[in-house]
């Protein structure tokens, strides 16, 4: 409900209008007065088991997301922006070539390395999206750039390209992206004749969430897609409001899965439009002096909630993987139906915590 809105119910006290117009916009004030920060981060999620991983892997995986983590939540502990903590997780997770995002991106079926990404900004809720891009080291950063130049939301393809090269973004060869592990996993596709789920045993893609200290939001996504697309297929990471979405009102989310399936439920705007009426919900409640009502904290319970339950509506479908949300309250949450995901969550709390596996 609007500011507006509430100002035509009648009659409303002062002090009733007041507190309402307060919770209409709970999220700058609530983190400006706390000093309060959260971000949240996944690398894929899948088939992931410990007896088809040592320890020593592992290991390397978890510092991995660490570095990640650390990376971003140093810009938040500062007083940074959201979308610069967003930008400096994926960057550290796309320069590695461990996870399906620029260097270590899937090759396509022809044998090439084809990059996406998004970013989206929950101030005012722009976006820049780019898909199909071959030699820009980063694609966050050309996303990034996307939003910025804000005549368009989503490039693709040779225009990406282009559009890169106009705005001197680093660029790198193909021998930067590929590596030997994704180069055997389409090779051992096409010999089995396999599906990409069968030789890839986690969605490759990486993605970040955040909430700063004046309370705004940022959502990034990051993947190389999957192993042995065809036709230029492009999945739900760079889609806004499949794989990524952000809104000061509700929350940001970023998505790694069946990208098919995320996209037919719209899964990153169908999670925050249902915590946004939620809100919407309870302040009108406390407005019609329902005392039921009034509670419009999007606490981890209810983020939880109902991730688990759009998550669900994917695996009715048939489809899988999971969502890192983070909303204005400074709730960081996960939710997945894989065996695993990549993830990791860190907030002003002293909240600090990478995993991999479903049971951690």
């Amino acid at each position: 409900m609007t500011h507006k809105a509430l100002r035509s119910l009648s009659p409303l006290p002062a002090a009733l209008l007041a507190l309402a117009a307060a919770l209409s916009f709970p999220n700058q004030a609530f983190a400006q007065e706390t000093g309060r920060w959260s971000l949240a981060i996944h690398g894929g999620a899948g088939t992931l088991t410990r007896d088809a991983m040592t320890p020593e892997r592992e290991a390397e995986y978890e510092a991995a997301l660490q570095a990640a983590l650390d990376a971003g939540a140093a810009v938040l502990r500062d007083g940074g922006a959201a979308m610069d903590a967003v930008e400096a997780v994926i960057v550290r997770l796309e320069d590695d070539p461990k996870f399906n995002a620029g260097r270590g991106a899937v090759f396509t079926w022809d044998g090439r390395n084809e990059l996406d990404a998004a970013v989206m900004d929950g101030r005012d809720r722009s976006a820049g999206a780019v898909t199909g891009v071959t030699s820009v080291k980063n694609p966050i950063r050309l996303a990034r750039e996307v939003m910025a130049d804000g005549r368009h939301v989503f490039l693709s393809g040779a225009g990406a390209e282009e559009f890169a090269r106009d705005h001197a973004l680093e660029t790198a060869g193909p021998e930067w992206f590929a590596t030997e592990a994704r180069r055997e996993a389409l090779e051992r596709m096409k010999a089995e004749q396999v599906s990409a789920l069968d030789v890839d045993r986690k969605f490759g893609t990486v993605g970040a969430v955040a909430l700063d200290q004046n309370g705004n939001l940022a959502a990034g996504t990051s993947t190389g897609g999957m192993t042995g697309k065809r036709w230029g297929r492009i999945g739900d990471a760079p889609v806004i409001g499949a794989g990524t979405y952000a809104d000061n009102r509700s929350c940001a989310v970023s998505a790694t899965g069946w990208g098919e399936y995320f996209i037919r439920v719209g899964v990153a705007q169908e999670i925050c439009t249902r915590l946004r009426l939620s809100s919407e919900t309870s302040l009108e409640d406390l407005a019609e002096g329902n005392e039921a009502g009034g509670d419009v904290q999007l606490t981890d319970a209810l983020v939880q909630r109902v991730s688990d339950a759009v998550l669900d509506e994917v695996a009715d479908l048939g489809g899988d993987g999971g969502v890192i949300v983070v909303a204005p309250s400074g709730a960081a949450i996960y939710s997945f139906n894989t065996a695993g995901m990549y993830r990791g969550r860190a907030t002003s709390e002293g909240m600090n915590e990478v995993a991999i596996f479903g049971e951690e």
